[in-house]
């Protein structure tokens, strides 16, 4: 590692989620191997040969933010707030007149305010364009999330919205991270936020072949580096995260729960929806985040996989990992934590970054279901099924997304890399 650089530590975390609307209720159901993916409740499927996403169940944004506010806020921004309260919560981060100007928001989404922009396109068939909405356009605006996040805490630091299909958030982390080491702020929310399960979405996908229409059997559908998975299985939620300046965090006496040691990023420049098939660009990115870490591909213990049990890209990530990883890649853990909450698009690296973290908190591997048919051409240890008690010290977290956007993480224990 870089000795002369700042080191950027996180100190909160929060998340709404197909598994939990909070952080702890979704690791418990992660380390149970349960499923968050149902039939979908929230549209008539009766028309759609998809009937399966990761719902967020049982949130009430009334309840949260009040009737007034609720409805001036698409989905996708009710949860990114959520998730940016209970993270802020947990880092004990007090904003006031004296370090507002130095905290900012950072986060990223795929499809920013499309259910809001679906339900205004019906109005507007339906009854005309005197009834839409004049709070439309903020509302569906992919920054909108950023900006709420602001404006309910007082921010008035770097405010921004990344947006770069499913690594969206997981750059959204990197970006905020590189942000603190250049002195931009001291501490940042960075993290993603989507709710994209509309009609018109979910037929969009449905369409281009990338959905599992494993219906009959939800819990099942979702089954990355199996030989018989047939395609995502889209969902929605946020997680935000407290990033922070490890001086500042240390000063104000702040919990610390890991720290971002290396951040990379890539594009295939292949395809505008399929992966570049021998993984070089998606091995560079992870070399990238290595080289910036400081650190060999040996001192990675754990991998949170983007696994998205589409065909194409499991064996793509499958051979990167090999390319990257040599024959340590025989022995390194690897899962899809998506087999359980589903691919949350945008939001998907911010979570899973929230999964790495706790797997080097509690030191336990997070499991890969519904894993039960080998693929001969995705061969790693995907922890089958089962959570596994191992020490995790560094973590890794990849995210490609469509047009061939790759990014990575990689998080350690900052006691283990302080000392």
């Amino acid at each position: 590692m870089n000795s002369t650089r700042k080191r950027v530590v996180i100190t909160g975390m929060g998340t709404v989620n197909p598994l939990g609307l909070n952080l702890a209720a979704s690791w418990q159901a992660i380390m149970r191997g349960a499923s968050g993916i149902e039939l979908i409740s929230l549209f008539d499927t009766a028309a759609h040969s998809v009937k399966i996403a990761g719902e967020v169940k049982g949130f009430d944004p009334v309840e949260r933010f009040g009737k007034k506010d609720a409805r001036r806020m698409d989905r996708f921004v009710q949860f990114a707030l959520s998730a940016a309260q209970e993270a802020v919560l947990a880092s004990g981060l007090k904003v006031d007149a004296g370090n507002a100007d130095r905290i900012g928001a950072l986060i990223g989404t795929g499809m920013g305010g499309i259910t809001t922009v679906g339900s205004e396109a019906q109005t507007l068939n339906a009854r005309g364009a005197s009834r839409i909405s004049p709070f439309m356009v903020p509302m569906m605006l992919p920054d909108t999330a950023a900006g709420q996040v602001a404006l309910h805490f007082g921010l008035r630091g770097p405010n921004l919205a990344v947006s770069a299909a499913c690594a969206s958030s997981t750059n959204a982390i990197g970006e905020a991270a590189e942000m603190i080491r250049r002195g931009a702020a001291d501490v940042m929310l960075s993290g993603g936020a989507e709710a994209a399960l509309t009609p018109l979405i979910m037929a969009g996908f449905a369409n281009m072949g990338t959905l599992s229409t494993k219906s009959s059997d939800p819990h099942s559908a979702s089954r990355p580096f199996d030989n018989e998975r047939d395609g995502f299985v889209a969902a929605e939620g946020a997680a935000v995260l407290v990033l922070e300046d490890a001086a500042h965090a240390t000063a104000r006496g702040a919990q610390i729960l890991g720290e971002v040691l290396g951040y990379g990023l890539s594009n295939d420049a292949f395809h505008m929806t399929a992966p570049a098939s021998d993984g070089s660009s998606a091995a560079r990115c992870m070399q990238l985040a290595l080289n910036d870490a400081g650190l060999q591909a040996a001192d990675i213990d754990y991998l949170n996989a983007h696994g998205t049990s589409t065909m194409l890209n499991d064996r793509m990530e499958t051979l990167a990992i090999k390319k990257v990883f040599a024959a340590a890649a025989a022995t390194l853990p690897v899962s899809s934590t998506k087999s359980m909450h589903g691919h949350l698009l945008g939001a998907a690296g911010a979570l899973e970054a929230c999964i790495a973290l706790q797997a080097i908190a509690h030191g336990i591997l997070p499991p890969t279901i519904n894993y039960a048919h080998p693929d001969e051409h995705c061969d790693l240890d995907y922890v089958p099924n089962q959570s596994r008690a191992a020490k995790v010290r560094r973590a890794m977290s990849n995210s490609f997304g469509f047009g061939g956007h790759n990014a990575c993480l990689i998080f350690g224990s900052y006691l283990n890399d302080h000392a």
